[in-house]
């Protein structure tokens, strides 16, 4: 794992040179990776590095460092409100959690980093991400029981992970239909 946080990082200093900005976006990839591995292994997204992460995404967009101030906000609120609403809805039909608040409060932090219009392309690079992992884990035999639940986190902290690799500015290409309003 320390090869691809050096990845991040070698990729955050290459693109934005050594300077506040690349510290800010290696923070966030620093901080992905932390959830990633943290969901994986205990199905917990600690509010401590969630917290960090949006703050740090609002005063980023804030200094101007990533987008307009307005489409964080948006983006953090619609990002836990979207979640908290799915939530609801599978409780009332299911009685049954369908995910954890942690999720919600880390679509939130991604969303104040990449903006309310790129929160489709995370929710299905998430789906993505999650069914390739899935997929794998089945292979090896490491998700025999269809019983255990899946956390979702570490495939959000993955599709923000892939969105900082390519680049927001390629999405709207890969993914043109998750963004029917356009995107930055």
């Amino acid at each position: 794992m320390e090869l691809v946080t050096a990845g991040f990082f070698a990729l955050c200093g290459w693109r934005w040179g050594l300077t506040l900005q690349a510290a800010a976006w290696a923070a966030f990839a620093a901080l992905l990776i932390c959830l990633f591995l943290i969901d994986m292994d205990t199905q917990i997204l600690p509010d401590d590095l969630n917290y960090t992460l949006l703050w740090l995404g609002l005063l980023a967009a804030a200094v101007g460092w990533t987008v307009p101030l307005a489409s964080a906000v948006w983006g953090a609120a619609l990002g836990y409100g979207v979640f908290w609403v799915i939530f609801q809805l599978y409780r009332l039909a299911t009685g049954k959690q369908g995910m954890g608040y942690g999720d919600f409060k880390l679509l939130a932090a991604l969303g104040a980093w990449l903006g309310a219009e790129y929160l489709l392309a995370i929710i299905l690079l998430s789906s993505i991400v999650g069914a390739v992992i899935g997929v794998l884990l089945i292979v090896v035999g490491r998700l025999a029981n269809k019983d255990i639940p899946m956390p979702f986190g570490p495939y959000l902290a993955g599709a923000g992970l892939l969105a900082l690799a390519l680049t927001p500015a390629t999405l709207p290409a890969l993914l043109p239909f998750a963004f029917p309003f356009g995107a930055r």
